[in-house]
């Protein structure tokens, strides 16, 4: 078993290191609301440090699951930053959906220190964290992700290495584009069945066998016609994912004018006070339209 200290205690990070726990890990937590951190050693039974730095001192593997790049820039390189706490050799792991722009900075300043660098952001909410059945898409070196990956299965199912650094953001970015479309589509046809005087629940039963069926569907259809938004990935966390994705798809000459246009409609989402709803709330703003 490996020393290992978890960065980010949010809805993902903290059953995440608690998985790591579980699993035999010696894990050491570290989290910006000090009293979430006692409660999480107290729950699983590991540790917690004041700060980052002090949060990794002595760890062979550091995980991090904080909110966006700014977040992960302090975490790492702030005052009582963790690369200030690694020793060389030592594996940094970012499970945080950042920008490919952030991921290049620090897995360069980590090289520069003799620290290894692995983006792997995830996929699979919080249930998938819960649960330990995340997907996990990663991009860095082949012999640090060889190192890492055996630690990530803890709480990953489906673990890969998709290329060089940067990889691994670039490839959560296609997942949030496709999802992205395929809530859409799923409020549409639900709002739709709505209108017509149609069973949804029964509308499902029927569809979701066939080309029309998703994981959206078969796990969010339900709370959708119940009116129900808290099961999920918040829609203000969607709009700062999109946001990297089009900022990304200017950068490399992609179009994605469906991602544009949903990306605006969570911008409606937000206006109805839905930030805090989860992504599958699309189908409020189409019920606010009457």
């Amino acid at each position: 078993m490996a020393k290992v200290a978890f960065l980010g205690l949010g809805v993902m990070g903290y059953p995440m290191a608690g998985h790591l726990a579980k699993a035999g890990h010696d894990v050491c937590v570290f989290n910006r609301t000090t009293a979430k951190a006692e409660a999480w050693a107290k729950e699983c039974g590991g540790r917690f440090g004041a700060t980052p730095q002090e949060a990794v001192a002595g760890a062979d593997f550091v995980m991090c699951c904080v909110g966006n790049d700014d977040d992960l820039r302090q975490v790492c390189v702030g005052e009582g930053g963790a690369f200030a706490g690694m020793s060389e050799g030592t594996i940094f792991v970012d499970h945080t959906t950042v920008s490919a722009k952030v991921t290049a900075e620090l897995y360069k300043e980590a090289k520069a220190r003799g620290i290894s660098f692995v983006d792997g952001p995830v996929s699979g909410g919080q249930a998938g964290a819960e649960n330990g059945v995340l997907s996990i898409m990663c991009g860095g070196d082949q012999q640090t992700y060889d190192s890492a990956e055996p630690i990530m299965q803890a709480y990953g199912r489906s673990i890969k290495r998709l290329g060089e650094s940067g990889a691994g953001q670039l490839t959560k970015m296609v997942n949030q584009i496709c999802i992205a479309g395929l809530v859409q589509g799923l409020s549409e046809g639900l709002h739709f069945a709505e209108k017509a005087g149609l069973d949804g629940r029964a509308v499902v039963d029927v569809i979701a066998g066939g080309a029309a069926g998703s994981w959206q569907m078969a796990n969010r259809y339900e709370t959708m016609i119940d009116d129900e938004f808290e099961h999920g990935f918040a829609v203000d966390w969607m709009r700062k994912d999109l946001g990297i994705c089009l900022d990304t798809a200017d950068e490399v000459g992609a179009s994605l004018p469906v991602t544009a246009l949903v990306d605006q409609f969570y911008k409606d989402v937000q206006k109805l006070g839905g930030g805090r709803w989860d992504t599958s709330s699309l189908i409020k703003r189409l019920r606010a339209m009457g």
